[in-house]
Formats: structure tokens, sequence, C-alpha cells
């Protein structure tokens, strides 16, 4: 090999090997004088041939080069990066609902977010829940199957505090199943809950949803098979200084039959549409007659229990409220107007003498 001399045609055929090795995105292409001149190499592709793949490395850049992604078989991806994306516009528009009404329920000003929209399987979200937890177990009509909505107790205790008249300190979270009267508060918040969702998917699909059982430990109920895909939604909710999770988990072969649905084509965006004169009318024309409660707050006062005890027929309860304060008028739990009282062809009657644009401060205060 020492005294071998590459010929003129051998020399031309490095040069021009060389040259497209500096040329990163450059193919090799063998042309017809390179197949002539040398044998081929086994293993490189045709692309280097003869005496000149002695002085080029199989680690060149101009060696193609195949992209390998690694997959996980144990968790194989059933709902598209579009179906998601839908999933996840959709209950963001919800969470914002759901915090409105929930806010209005507990008198107090609650954030609720949408965190992650993941896709995992059912022993993994199971084995991620607190023991005890509020494992609620769904029915959504016309869908198959049944969903689940997770309440983490760091979040759900203080609820039940503010329901039964708790103030704004913080209340010690129990490691302990709920009892039947928590439950029953509790079941209020999840109502509103499904009434959010009911209308947070009304442009997907009518879904009727039901609570058809509660249990505090996650793992007594196998809705799926262990392996079974499900979308798992997670919410975070803060109420003051506190904060905890809300999961609602929804099995893939729930929603299957539906999946095409959830596409960004076929699907109307949860959110508010521009309002045309025409639309106005008719949205007012359909709720003109609609009969709304409406509340109007006279005063509170704080007696000690003997007192109360000792209280008849007759006896009179003074409040540190004067009696040309503005009243608090709500509508529908939530703050709307102040106004004075007084009466009107014999009726007792308020009168409307200011409008709440924003009525969070007050809703805080109470």
């Amino acid at each position: 090999m020492a005294g071998e001399v590459l010929s003129q045609e051998e020399v031309e055929n490095l040069l021009n090997i060389m040259s497209m090795s500096e040329k990163k995105d450059a193919k090799p292409v063998a042309t017809a004088a390179d197949t002539k001149s040398v044998p081929l190499i086994p293993g490189m592709g045709g692309a280097i041939r003869g005496g000149a793949a002695s002085s080029i490395s199989s680690g060149s850049s101009w060696v193609h080069q195949e992209k390998i992604g690694p997959v996980n078989f144990k968790s194989p991806e059933r709902v598209n990066r579009e179906q998601m994306k839908t999933l996840q516009t959709m209950h963001e528009g919800f969470g914002r609902k759901f915090a409105a009404g929930l806010s209005a329920m507990l008198r107090t000003v609650i954030d609720v977010k949408l965190t992650s929209v993941d896709q995992l399987a059912y022993s993994e979200f199971i084995f991620g829940l607190d023991n005890p937890t509020c494992f609620n177990l769904l029915r959504a009509e016309p869908l198959e199957g049944n969903l689940i909505l997770d309440i983490n107790p760091s979040i759900i205790y203080p609820m039940i505090d503010r329901l039964l008249g708790g103030g704004r300190e913080g209340t010690l979270v129990t490691r302990r199943p709920l009892t039947d009267i928590e439950q029953r508060l509790v079941l209020r918040i999840t109502k509103l809950f499904l009434q959010e969702l009911k209308h947070a998917w009304e442009n997907v699909m009518d879904l009727d949803f039901e609570v058809i059982q509660t249990e505090s430990n996650p793992q007594l109920i196998q809705i799926v098979p262990p392996n079974e895909v499900v979308v798992l939604l997670c919410f975070e909710v803060a109420l003051t200084e506190v904060r905890g999770t809300i999961n609602l988990c929804i099995p893939y072969n729930s929603f299957e039959r539906i999946a095409g649905k959830l596409n960004t084509n076929a699907w109307t965006t949860y959110n508010k549409k521009q309002a045309t004169p025409q639309s106005i009318k008719k949205i007012s024309k359909s709720i003109r007659n609609v009969h709304v409660p409406l509340k109007v707050k006279l005063a509170d006062a704080k007696i000690k229990m003997h007192e109360l005890l000792q209280l008849r027929v007759g006896d009179i309860i003074c409040t540190q409220k004067n009696v040309n304060t503005p009243l608090l008028i709500s509508v529908k739990g939530i703050p709307k107007y102040w106004g004075r009282p007084g009466t009107y062809k014999g009726y007792t009657a308020v009168q409307i003498d200011e409008t709440i644009d924003d009525p969070t401060d007050i809703i805080a205060q109470e």
C-alpha cells in the first residue's frame, strides 16, 4: 500500500468528497465516474469508494442519520394535540365561570385556574390522590361509563367552614373522611361545578351530569382497567391564603365516539362573541319575564348565648347600623345596588340609589 500512487481521477474524486463534507445540508451523490473508477465499500451507502474511504471517518457530517425518538408503549397518546388544546380552551372558560359562582356561594373571592391537561394511565391517577379525599363518581348522559371528580381535603374543609359561617382565619385540615352533614354541604359545591361544566360542554354535546356515589378512599372505585388512558384536568382553587386542587378525570372510552367533535374545525370556542343588535334583541326578549331572587340586607347583630335564650316576643334587638346607612341589595346572591327602605302603596319597599359596578370588595367584606 505504501508504494501505490493515486491516479489523477482518484485524486479528483477525493477532493470532491472532502468539499461535500464541508456542506452541512448537502447529501452525497455518486457519479457515474465514481462508480467506474473505484469499488464500493459495504455499509457506507455508496457514498465513499476505494482509497478515498480510508481517510474519511464514518461520523462525517454529510452521512445521513435517521431521527429516532422514544416511544412509551405502556402509556400511548390516544388523544391528539388538537383535541387536547380544545379541552384546555373549553375548561379555561369553565374555570372562570365556576370561580364567579363559587365566590357568590361562599361570599368571598375565589380564584380557579386550569393548571394542566394531561393524559395518563388510570392507575397513575389513582395512586397520586390523597387518602382520604372527596372522591365523587359521576354519570354524564349520554356518554358511556363514568367520570371522577376529586376535591382535595386541603381546600374542601375551608370551603365547608365557610359554608358554616367561618371567618377568614385559617382552618386546620384534618385527615379524616367527610361526615354525612359535610357530604351534604359538599354536594352544593359539586352541583355548582357540574352546572357550569354542562355549560362548558354544550357547544360539543348536551350532557346531564349526576353524582351517583361519594367515597373517601379512591382505591375502592375502579371505573376502567388500570392501564386505560384517561384525560386529567387539574384546577387550582385559591380561597384567601388557602390553596388546593380539584381534579376531573375523563376516561378516553367515555368520549371516544364524540372525539371528532373536539377538533377545532367542528367546535365553537367557549368564549364570548361580539354581540350584534339582533342577538341583543333576541336575548332581551327571552329573559324579559324571567324571575330572579332579590334580597335586601337590613342589618347584622351579635348577641350572647344567654341573651338569645332569654328572648321573648316583643323584645327589641339593637344593631350597630345607622338608620340612614344605605342597604345592600343583592340579585341572586351577588351585590348589585345600594338603596334605602320605605313604603309604596301600602307595601314595604326599597328605593335604589346607586349601582355597584364591582362587587368583589363587598363580597370580601361579607
